[in-house]
């Protein structure tokens, strides 16, 4: 009603709000001419009534009756034109059945074209809605681009923050922080106590506006199955280009989910985010991680933070497949819940040859770690089969050293994958020579060493496709057992005796000294932590 006011086919009628001055935001679907006041029931809602009254009763309960049932099918509001029926005012009665109602009532003092105010309102209704038309189109061939690129939960609730110009939360049904993009805010004031702050939300509708909080809310979620709500911090209400914004994200979120079935939850998707953030520093505050993790429910400021990584024995060689990875993932959350030890648990770069299972452990002041790993490597060894390997780095104290104990703890993964040891979880003074050894790896003097010891059996091994460099290994692994060697090595015990001979020939070696056997086993041990640093 207020932008009609401002159109100048009304403005040389000099219009005057008379009654219901602070409903002016109605919004004007149609604009109809009516001399009747039987109308009300050919109406349908949002239709600014123009009339000169002319028809209009004397008595003051039928002014009242009139003025009731335009309100009660939702009219936009009532424009007299004053000088045919009413000189210069209108009945008290209307104006006050009008302001009971919160109608809003115009007059207009000078004569007016009804043609030329009908077709100025509808004109502008029609541009309107082509432009909301251009702009949901717009929104469609955005968010279908995303679709089609399989674009992850944080670029879509980017793309939202971006095109509506506010902050946007991603939230599952239990209040937690899936992702957030505080356009360009602060992070932690836009997740202050979200949880308790969401919890007071609750729409009636799928999507609805809560004037209380400012926040346009949206369920996402297909086929029945709800899973999350998509939130936009506007502060007033939305325009339709925001509601179709809000709603074609959601879509957007729901398909992907529905398609990428193989893939992480969104919990550990955002929980891995999160850490692959603080260890590339990503973060400008440490307080905006710590704000983050708060808001998925894991305390990190003020806490001992520990990296542990997690990988499966098959990730020796080539890269562990993503569903193995998002597998364990969901094993490793499900025992640090069960442990009740708060933690964020993700697949770090997945997809490449280095992905990993990360989980930043959050311990209180007085914890003890050593008993929460205990507890947590028991639940993953037995929902797992005991097939992958947990390794551990040191307890830090702030957010800006969590880095130093997630190097730590892959260094220690990748020397405890080669080996064949049987802890519940690795640290570094686990390794013993073996830590050493792949610390050292990129040493030119071990290299040297390596190949002054073994340099001889590989070459041999290269030219005649024979595998001695592999039965020196079971040999010295079986503590120089040559039955158990040969068992492992499916070979006859004769066949097994002779290759042996045939090594020491090719190294100039006797296997019987126990000297000779020391220094071949360091040097396989160092090949091993060399290959496994090129592969």
């Amino acid at each position: 009603m207020a932008d009609v006011l401002q159109l100048d086919a009304l403005r040389r009628g000099q219009p005057r709000v008379v009654a219901g001055g602070d409903r002016l935001g109605n919004r004007v679907r149609w604009v109809h001419v009516a001399e009747v006041t039987d109308i009300a029931h050919l109406l349908h809602g949002g239709e600014l009534v123009l009339t000169t009254g002319i028809a209009l009763p004397d008595e003051p309960a039928r002014l009242r009756a009139y003025i009731g049932e335009l309100a009660e099918v939702g009219v936009s509001g009532l424009m007299v034109e004053l000088g045919r029926r009413y000189a210069s005012v209108l009945p008290p009665a209307l104006i006050a059945a009008a302001e009971d109602h919160g109608l809003p009532v115009v007059v207009l003092a000078h004569e007016p074209a009804f043609v030329d105010i009908t077709e100025s309102v509808h004109a502008r209704i029609v541009q309107d809605q082509f432009a909301e038309l251009r702009a949901s189109e717009q929104l469609h061939e955005i968010f279908t681009q995303l679709s089609v690129e399989g674009a992850s939960t944080d670029e879509v609730v980017r793309q939202v923050a971006a095109l509506g110009g506010n902050p946007v939360v991603l939230e599952n049904l239990t209040h937690q922080v899936l992702a957030a993009d505080a356009d360009g805010g602060d992070p932690a004031e836009l997740l202050s106590a979200w949880e308790t702050r969401s919890r007071a939300v609750r729409p009636d509708q799928r999507t609805a506006y809560d004037e209380s909080s400012g926040w346009l809310v949206t369920t996402v979620g297909a086929r029945g199955e709800d899973w999350g709500r998509l939130i936009i911090v506007l502060g007033a209400p939305p325009s339709p280009r925001e509601t179709v914004l809000i709603e074609r994200a959601a879509t957007t979120l729901a398909l992907g989910r529905l398609l990428d079935r193989h893939a992480e939850s969104m919990e550990r998707q955002a929980h891995g985010t999160i850490i692959a953030r603080i260890l590339e520093h990503s973060y400008s505050d440490p307080q905006e991680a710590a704000a983050r993790a708060r808001a998925l429910g894991v305390p990190l400021a003020g806490r001992r933070l520990l990296g542990v990584v997690l990988r499966p024995r098959s990730a020796t060689a080539p890269a562990s497949p993503a569903a193995e990875l998002s597998e364990l993932a969901e094993v490793a959350a499900a025992a640090c819940k069960d442990a009740r030890l708060a933690a964020l648990v993700g697949v770090l770069d997945e997809g490449s040859p280095h992905a990993r299972v990360g989980v930043l452990a959050s311990l209180p002041a007085r914890a003890d770690a050593e008993t929460a790993l205990n507890e947590v490597a028991t639940r993953v060894r037995k929902q797992s089969g005991g097939d992958c390997v947990m390794a551990t780095g040191s307890v830090v104290e702030s957010i800006r050293d969590v880095r130093r104990s997630f190097q730590e703890a892959e260094q220690v993964a990748d020397v405890a994958c080669r080996g064949s040891g049987g802890r519940l979880f690795y640290r570094l003074p686990d390794l013993r020579v073996r830590g050493l050894l792949h610390l050292l790896r990129d040493d030119a003097r071990l290299q040297t060493f390596v190949e002054r010891e073994l340099g001889p059996l590989l070459e041999y091994d290269a030219q005649r496709g024979s595998d001695l460099t592999r039965i020196l290994e079971l040999y010295l692994d079986a503590g120089r057992n040559k039955a158990v060697a040969a068992q492992q090595a499916h070979l006859s015990r004769p066949a097994f005796y002779e290759r042996l001979r045939r090594i020491e020939r090719v190294l100039d070696a006797d296997l019987d000294d126990v000297e000779s056997c020391v220094s071949l086993h360091v040097a396989l041990l160092a090949l091993s932590s060399v290959r496994w640093e090129r592969s």
